[in-house]
């Protein structure tokens, strides 16, 4: 029997560590739903009858999150809660709406309005959340919100941006915090059975640091754009985006610090500090996820 070499053993041990290294997906079960209105189960009943274990929302990633339709993304978000108003900042990323078909259907949940909101002067979501937008800051004590720019030239280009807008100190970087927001607990528009995390940019004219160009494109003379915002766990939340009341794209906030200090408590116990109202409707957060 020929023994095998030192190169293979050491080839088969990387693929062996890598193969372990993979994320283990979360066990998460959604109720069955067809593609008309009347066939999706109600929220409340969602939440009562598919509940899901603190050590399976442990498990979700922002990768896991971009395979899941926008139906079940409504089922997920509707079983959470808000959890603590965050403060730091959070790394973002854009999860445009997937339909049944497993293609984006965008333009079909906010119809016409998609033509001059999201494709604004040539400049479309895609772009901005891949070259533009990284994440977000907050401020918690002053329950104000700003969102981490890198690259203005995307904005400059469509003629969004005069001149050079100040950049802040953050963390002991310059960099642009653009886009003021005010924070507040507030009504869900999608499951108003428990509060959300609002991120609200209607008022972000009145926000001190207020830049006119490209600031106001968000506010109430731009998009109206107005996010809402729930924990997944400690460092990972799920955000929701509209643009004057309808909605636009998911979005997901995650600092791995928190994540790493917080998950192991978390797992065990499913509690965290709630700063927003939590609802009526008790969460099964420690019962295993019905099949």
């Amino acid at each position: 029997m020929r023994l095998p070499t030192p190169f293979a053993l050491l080839t088969l041990a990387a693929i062996t560590l890598a193969a372990c290294s993979k994320p283990e997906p979360p066990s998460i079960a959604f109720a069955p739903y067809e593609k008309g209105y009347q066939s999706k189960m109600d929220l409340a009943q969602v939440d009562y009858k598919y509940p899901i274990a603190p050590a399976e929302l442990a498990k979700i990633t922002p990768d896991y999150l971009a395979t899941l339709e926008q139906e079940q993304l409504d089922q997920l978000y509707a079983r959470l809660a808000a959890g603590p108003i965050p403060d730091g900042a959070f790394d973002g990323r854009i999860l445009l709406p997937r339909g049944s078909s497993g293609k984006f259907r965008l333009t079909e949940i906010v119809g016409g309005f998609a033509g001059t909101a999201l494709h604004l002067k040539g400049l479309v979501v895609e772009d901005i959340g891949e070259t533009l937008w990284r994440g977000k800051v907050f401020f918690r004590e002053e329950r104000v919100l700003r969102n981490r720019i890198e690259d203005l030239t995307l904005l400059k280009k469509a003629g969004l941006v005069e001149g050079d807008p100040k950049k802040m100190s953050y963390a002991g970087k310059e960099t642009w915090l653009l886009f003021p927001a005010k924070l507040y607990c507030g009504q869900s528009l999608l499951d108003a059975r428990r509060e959300s995390i609002i991120i609200d940019y209607f008022f972000t004219d009145e926000i001190p640091g207020y830049q006119e160009n490209p600031d106001y494109l968000a506010g109430r003379r731009g998009l109206k754009v107005r996010d809402e915002i729930r924990m997944i766990r400690p460092g990972l939340y799920l955000g929701r985006a509209y643009l004057d009341k309808v909605f636009a794209l998911n979005f997901t906030l995650y600092d791995k610090a928190t994540d790493d200090r917080a998950r192991e408590d978390f797992v065990k116990t499913g509690k965290v500090q709630e700063d927003c109202w939590p609802g009526t409707q008790t969460r099964a957060l420690v019962a295993a996820a019905k099949p």
